[in-house]
């Protein structure tokens, strides 16, 4: 039986290349070549980068984001390491890592200046990347994240989901495990064949080992945790039913973060919230993302 995420590939280049964005690989440094969704074309819009989660490569989980924003913004997705064809020989698994092969990528195709939108593990490495180059990053829409995952936060958020390990969780061997990944991950998981969740199981689960080692470095203890004094306004987007990173952690980050930092929240979605609620995730976007360009352009 054909796999139902091979067969659409072709489909999903021709919409992609028809919303704006084509695919790239880049060279970022010997043995680490990098995966990205960049412009068709050249253009002075201002820039936002979208940085995927665990669980999906780039354009699987901002699909419905790129063809909202590519009219106004120039829009990239990069696969981060052992993601969506992005490898590296390097045995750095760090979201240090990660955030510097991502600003070398940007700076490669000549990005100057950003606003990252970052989801639960890509938000990981954009809250690095933001704090590791300020200059290039200015301004953060983060959902279902945290600034980094400490030992209270993982063994809470594991304990909330039923799991002892995230590579239990985020790694499953089964369609049935891919099931109950995505049932955690949303409000409401609507009804698929058991062949999609088989399917996925087969495409989206690659490098398993090195995806393995990155959950293991994920991991940080809570006396080596300190939550940085960002340059960046910050604006946390949320799914009010999120059981992974629930709604009071939300709150509790934004207390943190201080001032710069806004905290809105959709009903009914949960952690997979840009994908479950599409159209409402990308109507704040669009609003956030306006009222960020307005307050750069009053500065």
């Amino acid at each position: 039986m054909v796999n139902v995420f091979t067969a659409l590939k072709p489909l999903l280049h021709m919409v992609m290349k028809l919303a704006g964005v084509k695919p790239q690989t880049l060279k970022i440094e010997p043995g680490t070549d990098m995966n990205l969704w960049v412009p068709n074309e050249t253009t002075n819009k201002p820039v936002v980068v979208l940085v995927h989660g665990f669980a999906t490569d780039g354009i699987l989980t901002w699909l419905f984001q790129v063809l909202a924003l590519t009219s106004e913004y120039a829009v990239y997705v990069p696969d981060l390491i052992f993601f969506g064809g992005s490898v590296t020989d390097r045995d750095k698994r760090s979201t240090a890592f990660q955030a510097e092969c991502l600003a070398k990528g940007l700076r490669k195709l000549g990005v100057e200046r950003c606003t990252l939108v970052g989801l639960s593990y890509g938000g990981m490495v954009g809250f690095k990347m933001a704090k590791l180059y300020p200059d290039l990053v200015e301004s953060m829409v983060m959902s279902s994240t945290v600034v980094e995952l400490t030992q209270s936060i993982s063994t809470a958020s594991l304990e909330n989901i039923g799991f002892r390990r995230w590579s239990d969780y985020l790694l499953p061997d089964s369609g049935e495990g891919v099931k109950v990944l995505l049932s955690i991950g949303t409000h409401k998981l609507p009804w698929l064949p058991n062949f999609f969740y088989k399917n996925f199981l087969e495409v989206m689960f690659s490098n398993r080992k090195e995806r393995a080692e990155l959950l293991e470095a994920l991991v940080v203890s809570d006396e080596d945790s300190t939550i940085p004094e960002y340059s960046q306004r910050i604006h946390l987007l949320w799914g009010d039913d999120d059981k992974i990173f629930n709604l009071e952690l939300a709150h509790s980050i934004k207390e943190k973060l201080g001032e710069k930092a806004t905290l809105q929240y959709i009903k009914n979605a949960g952690h997979l919230v840009q994908l479950e609620r599409p159209l409402m995730y990308n109507r704040h976007l669009k609003n956030i993302l306006a009222s960020l360009m307005a307050d750069g352009k009053q500065h």
